[in-house]
C-alpha cells in the first residue's frame, strides 16, 4: 500500500513552513534592528562625551585667559 498526502496536508504543511520562515525572517530583523539602535545609542554617548570634554577644555581656557593680568 503507498502512503499519499493529500492536497490539504499538502496545503498545510507549505503553509507552516511559510509561517517558520517568515518567523524566523522577522527574528532575523528584529535583531539586526535592535543591534543597529544599541550602536546608534552608542555613538551618540560617544559623541556627547566629546562635546562635554570640549565645552569643559573651552571653559577651563576661558578662565585662564581671564586670570591673566590685563598688561600681557
Amino acid at each position: 500500500m503507498e502512503d499519499r498526502l493529500s492536497k490539504a496536508e499538502i496545503r498545510k504543511d507549505a503553509v507552516q513552513e511559510i509561517f517558520e520562515s517568515g518567523v524566523t525572517t522577522v527574528g532575523e530583523v528584529a535583531s539586526i534592528i535592535t543591534t543597529a539602535v544599541k550602536d546608534v545609542a552608542y555613538a551618540i554617548g560617544g559623541f556627547a562625551t566629546d562635546a562635554f570634554e570640549i565645552r569643559d577644555g573651552v571653559r577651563r581656557a576661558s578662565q585662564r585667559i581671564d586670570d591673566e593680568p590685563s598688561g600681557s
